[in-house]
């Protein structure tokens, strides 16, 4: 693998390239030994708040396995499968007006995820969904990688990834300010919470192995997500209309606060690596299960 390249297509810097070699490159070997053998892609899927990585890490396993062990690789993200602003405006209008915001499972096309997950098992020809943030809809269609081979590997990475519904009664109590005012009702979350139990398991009941980046706390996704927006405007160029300023990203980060906050205490144990990091992105631990 040219490490070096792959920092440079990332932007990585060069002391990346130790953390993948002491963390990242045993992930993958593990995830070698669970494909042995297997008959249909291993499903491996990637939890972590916004801005831990998961993105990096997703182009790190699929470049390894692809470059040093001849695997074919479809790497995912959650965030491909978000509605446009039509159907995400109808939602609102129906619903609850906070669905017209981009993120909560609800927002996502679970059934064009899943026919994309059965395509590919099925070793159909495959067009991968992708979504442009900056414009805050999908990419045309024309534009869509295709593949027309079954995958060894299908990394699905994402926030939300691997969550589980919470107890209907923990939704009475507001948790942030976005709640207690503009979902004073409890409508949204409900809604939220509903779609979770529902499509997103059949979706999520799929992965093979699970990996988290932990992070310490809620507190750091507002930083972290204000670096993805930043560099987001940077790369946007003159399609920007879709990139926040901070305010909004403060905001924005509110909606994805109580399932954040849910999956920290609750995905570790339903995990078979756990990364733990500190403030800084840095990886302090690990736990592996299998």
């Amino acid at each position: 693998m040219d490490i070096h390249g792959f920092l440079a297509v990332q932007q990585l810097p060069n002391s990346y390239a130790a953390i993948a070699q002491k963390w990242f490159t045993p992930l993958c070997d593990r995830l070698l030994k669970h494909q042995e053998g297997a008959k249909s892609p291993l499903i491996v899927g990637i939890n972590g708040c916004q801005g831990s990585g998961k993105s990096t890490l997703t182009s790190f396993i699929d470049a390894y396995l692809s470059s040093v062990h001849n695997k074919n690789v479809v790497s995912l993200s959650i965030d491909d499968f978000y509605l446009d602003q039509s159907d995400r405006n109808e939602l609102a209008n129906k619903v609850h007006p906070l669905l017209k915001t981009r993120g909560v499972p609800g927002t996502h096309d679970i059934t064009l995820a899943l026919n994309t997950f059965r395509q590919l098992k099925a070793g159909e020809t495959t067009q991968l969904p992708r979504f442009n943030k900056a414009t805050d809809n999908p990419f045309p269609k024309a534009q869509w990688p295709v593949i027309e081979i079954v995958p060894d590997f299908i990394i699905l990475e994402g926030w939300c990834v691997g969550v589980s519904a919470e107890d209907t009664a923990s939704l009475k109590s507001p948790i942030n300010e976005l709640e207690e005012i503009e979902d004073s009702e409890a409508t949204w979350r409900t809604f939220v919470n509903e779609a979770i139990s529902d499509q997103y398991q059949a979706l999520f009941n799929q992965i093979d192995y699970r990996v988290m980046l932990k992070a310490p706390s809620f507190d750091c996704v507002y930083k972290w997500r204000l670096e993805q927006e930043h560099k987001l405007a940077k790369s946007a160029a003159s399609d920007s209309k879709g990139v926040m300023s901070d305010d909004e990203v403060a905001n924005f980060v509110q909606h994805y606060q109580r399932i954040t906050e849910f999956a920290l205490r609750t995905m570790p144990d339903k995990c078979d690596t756990v990364f733990t990091l500190d403030s800084s992105r840095s990886i302090i631990e690990q736990d592996v299960r299998k």
